[in-house]
């Protein structure tokens, strides 16, 4: 059933239709989120065109959108907010473009606009700068692009959109919203209160952590058929995926814009485990897996959805 599944062409439309309807339930209509949609679906997209232009996993399957669908309406309490899913977009597209600079250390252009696309992202969620040490560190370790013309292209394109808009903060003479945004860097939370979580977060949280550790552990075992670049690749989403988990422990007050990340990251090495798995222990996980998206789904409708 697990493989079956895996490389059958009805499974991405299955998804798609499953993950239209969460969001009818979820309330789609009855609260006109029709923007947080739209961004939902280019998300979708995106992540189709990583897993074709890469070839993620080396056989046909459409596992990577698929997880990423199920995954996101997992976490259907964060439909509501437009902010959240243009940050997600934006994380996106930023991978998106960047993956194509792998092994080129003179791919300024590439390293600039995916560098501006994370820039557009850190003014929706100022705290991604976080995590580009990590990128930069990733950059040299496993995409192999990093050279100094490409980390000073990667700084100018991320301060590009700050510079765009400090010229209408020039025309308005008002340099406060600039200020404020920048300040929530520094505001970091001190003993770690956990008290503003919900339960549906709490829940989401943990088996989102399993499905990452599942994946990563599976990959680091199984990697051999998959070549150098992918491997290169799938550590970057597991780098990533780490840190950025951690990141949510430590500042649980970012949890909604965090986790985003987490799925993108977690889709792909979820979408290889199911796909290149065959035995009956991962043929039973796969169901376990599936159910409990469901569930967890289900669970997160009644608890958030204006509709029950």
């Amino acid at each position: 059933m697990q493989n079956k599944v895996a490389e059958s062409k009805l499974a991405l439309p299955v998804t798609a239709l499953y993950a239209t309807t969460v969001w009818l339930l979820g309330g789609l209509v009855m609260q006109q989120w029709w923007l947080q949609f739209g961004c939902f679906a280019l998300s979708a997209y995106l992540m189709a065109e990583l897993n074709n232009v890469n070839a993620l996993i080396r056989v046909y399957s459409r596992m990577v959108s698929c997880t990423f669908l199920v995954l996101s309406c997992c976490v259907c309490f964060l439909f509501p907010s437009f902010r959240g899913f243009l940050f997600q977009l934006c994380f996106i597209g930023s991978l998106f473009i960047l993956f194509y600079g792998y092994q080129d250390k003179e791919g300024m252009g590439i390293t600039y606009y995916a560098f501006f696309v994370m820039g557009l992202a850190s003014m929706v969620f100022v705290q991604v700068v976080y995590l580009l040490p990590l990128l930069w560190i990733l950059m040299l370790t496993h995409l192999q692009m990093m050279s100094w013309r490409t980390f000073f292209a990667s700084l100018f394109g991320l301060l590009t959109p700050y510079w765009i808009g400090a010229c209408w903060l020039v025309y308005m003479e008002d340099f406060a919203p600039l200020i404020n945004h920048l300040r929530e860097l520094t505001a970091f939370q001190f003993p770690f209160d956990y008290s503003t979580l919900t339960m549906s977060q709490v829940v989401s949280y943990a088996f989102l952590t399993v499905l990452a550790m599942t994946g990563i552990v599976h990959y680091i075992r199984s990697h051999q058929g998959d070549k150098i670049r992918i491997r290169m690749l799938y550590g970057l989403f597991s780098w990533i995926d780490i840190a950025v988990l951690a990141l949510v422990a430590l500042q649980p007050q970012h949890y909604d814009m965090l986790i985003r990340i987490s799925i993108v990251c977690t889709a792909p090495l979820l979408g290889h485990f199911i796909t290149l798995t065959s035995t009956r222990i991962t043929n039973v996980a796969f169901i376990v897996m599936l159910c409990a998206a469901v569930l967890l789904t289900g669970f997160n409708l009644w608890t958030a959805s204006s509709l029950f």
